[in-house]
């Protein structure tokens, strides 16, 4: 089953297109200004939640009376 040049090109075609695409989007996906970004959000955000904002308040709140505490010693 012989297939003729004409088909052959048009599937080579279609599959430099469909790697092009591929390439396209994996090059937008490793960005790394977007992953940097998508970083910086979600750092934020997990900031933002009570359950780790204020521990994280305290023991800064913690290491500041340590030091002054350590200075006026």
């Amino acid at each position: 089953m012989a297939r003729d040049p004409d088909t052959i090109e048009r599937e080579i075609e279609q599959a430099r297109e469909a790697l092009a695409s591929t390439l396209d989007e994996l090059g937008e996906k490793a960005n790394p200004k977007k992953l940097a970004d998508s970083a910086k959000t979600s750092v934020l955000a997990k900031l933002e939640d009570p359950k780790v904002k204020y521990p994280l308040i305290g023991a800064g709140v913690v290491i500041v009376a340590l030091l002054v505490r350590k200075l006026f010693r």
